[in-house]
């Protein structure tokens, strides 16, 4: 009767070293680039991104709700929670991403939506990403000869937004399709980047 009760203890062992080995490769990255509908989209569908939350970040006030937000009076932005797995996809490739969802040479607005909730930010969140945040910034200022207006801000709590908003392209498309193309960011995107707009 001892053999079968050590081979479970085996093999839950077993079982619990790569569930304990994937969860220590998940990090966090917190990106602001305007709506957070359209930021959760190009991330959704890159190799290695476990989930997208949309919420707000950088402001005063605790658990601020969207009507707050809004106004522009929290000094909340509008950002998206990326938890991604790090030995599939790395930060460099998330910054690679932003920055070609974004409109870099905007201040205080992203596209049809003004107003500092809709500023394009990077929130890093240890000296690591500070440093590559810093280096990607740079390398945009380089290929342009332009002043970016993207800030790069220190880490602050982040604030999940309402459920409605939550996926909202996957569960409102038709509105989302119309919201996007209204607002003209990809035109603005396809302006700035050319074929390298919206990667991934």
């Amino acid at each position: 009767m001892r053999f079968p009760v050590m081979a479970l203890a085996l093999l839950a062992t077993l079982a619990f070293i790569p569930i304990s080995q994937a969860h220590a490769a998940q990090r966090e990255a917190i990106f602001a680039g305007g709506c957070f509908w359209c930021m959760e989209p190009p991330y959704d569908k890159l190799e290695g991104v476990v989930s997208t939350t949309s919420g707000y970040i950088g402001g005063d006030s605790e658990r601020p709700t969207y009507a707050q937000v809004s106004s522009g009076n929290t000094g909340h932005a509008e950002a998206v929670k990326v938890v991604y797995d790090d030995e599939v996809v790395g930060y460099e490739t998330l910054l690679d991403v932003f920055w070609h969802n974004i409109d870099p040479f905007a201040e205080g607005r992203q596209f049809c939506d003004v107003g500092s909730q809709y500023r394009s930010a990077l929130f890093p969140l240890d000296q690591r990403q500070r440093r590559l945040a810093e280096a990607s910034k740079d390398a945009v200022e380089t290929r342009f000869e332009r002043d970016v207006k993207t800030r790069i801000e220190p880490k602050a709590p982040f604030w999940d937004a309402e459920e409605y908003h939550q996926n909202f392209y996957q569960k409102n498309p038709v509105r989302y399709r119309f919201y996007r193309a209204g607002c003209g960011r990809d035109d603005r995107l396809e302006d700035v980047w050319g074929d390298d707009a919206g990667k991934p």
